[in-house]
This record gives structure tokens, sequence and C-alpha cells, in this order.
């Protein structure tokens, strides 16, 4: 076990169709890894072997999808690789914090894919190293008063509230604890957007 190699990835969340989740299946069997797979009706399990390890990686299935969440603590560096092009590959979310003798290093936002925070930890002290921050002009604005796009996104929002409450309903009525939570903060985020739209 490398120890001086442990990351966890916290609250996260990635998107796929069946296809893809049989491919990832097939990486990992090609990069050597010895793994099981069961599927029940609402969840697909990949057990992946690491030395004397078993990460279980957990598919939550929504509506003929699948969305992989959860937080994994991984040890193996060649897996937390494959982990991290997931992230990147699907633009998904993730809290990832790497460790070194089991002090945390670094913890890094991950919001679609894309790094927006970077924090440096030592000891009790926390500096950020990188802050990805909006960039909008005066141009920007004008656009934005002018064009109907905020009415055309209040629709799609709607949308996307009703389908996010869908789902944390599911994961209520099933005692999936893990995608009630982050299907609860997703809704946090709605609705701030929300506001932002002055809905």
């Amino acid at each position: 076990m490398n120890r001086s190699h442990e990351v966890e990835y916290c609250n996260l969340e990635l998107r796929f169709d069946r296809r893809q989740i049989q491919n990832l299946i097939r990486e990992l069997i090609q990069d050597g890894y010895s793994l099981y797979w069961n599927e029940s009706e609402h969840h697909f399990i990949v057990s992946v072997r690491t030395g004397r390890k078993l990460l279980k990686l957990k598919f939550l299935r929504t509506m003929g999808r699948y969305k992989m969440v959860g937080n994994y603590l991984v040890r193996d560096e060649k897996l937390a690789i494959w982990i991290e092009k997931l992230i990147n590959d699907s633009r998904g979310h993730a809290v990832v914090k790497r460790f070194h003798d089991r002090q945390v290093l670094r913890i890094e936002n991950i919001m679609f894919g894309e790094i927006i925070r970077l924090v440096e930890v030592s000891g009790m002290e926390h500096r950020i190293i990188f802050q990805k921050r909006p960039q909008v002009t005066v141009e920007d604005m004008v656009q934005a008063f002018r064009s109907n796009r905020a009415e055309l996104r209040a629709g799609v929002l709607r949308l996307e509230i009703d389908y996010e409450l869908a789902v944390l309903h599911e994961a209520i009525q099933n005692g999936w604890q893990d995608a009630v939570e982050a299907s609860k903060e997703k809704l946090k985020v709605m609705r701030t957007e929300m506001l932002q739209l002055e809905l």
C-alpha cells in the first residue's frame, strides 16, 4: 500500500449511460484490475480489487441513465489517475483531497470537470492557490440586459429543479443517503441561481 499516494474523492457526481459504464469496465480490465460487478433495479456496483482492498464504485440508476455518487478513498495511484480522467471526461463534480502520511496537503474543488478552487493545507493553515473568478465585462452585462437569455434559462431551470426533486424523492424513498445529500446540494445551487434570476 502506498501511503504517500492517498486521494479522497468527496461529493463525487458523474453521469453516464450504460454503454459508457461498459467501456469503463473494459478499461479497468485492460489496465489489469481484478473486478466484478452486480446490478439491481436501482444500482450498478463495480467492485475493483486494489491489493488487499476492494473499492466499490456505486452508480445510481435514474431515468435510464446512471450517476456515480459517493465518497471514495483511493490508495492506488493508477486508479486515482483513472478516476480523475473520468471526472474530466464526464465533466463531473467533486472535492478532491490529496494526502501525504494521512495529512491533507491539497483540496481541489472541481465543477464540470474543471478545477475552480485549489487550496494548499499546512497543518491548521489553508492558503488559496487558485480560485476561478467569473469574468464579466461591461459589454457582457449590456448584452445580458438586452437579451432574453434569463427568461429562457428560467424555463430550463424550472425543469432541472423538477427533475432534481424527482431524483431526491427517489433517493429518499430508497434510503440512499449519499444521493439525498448530493441532490440537496444541487438544489441549493439551483435555488441560488433562481434568486439571481429574480424568479
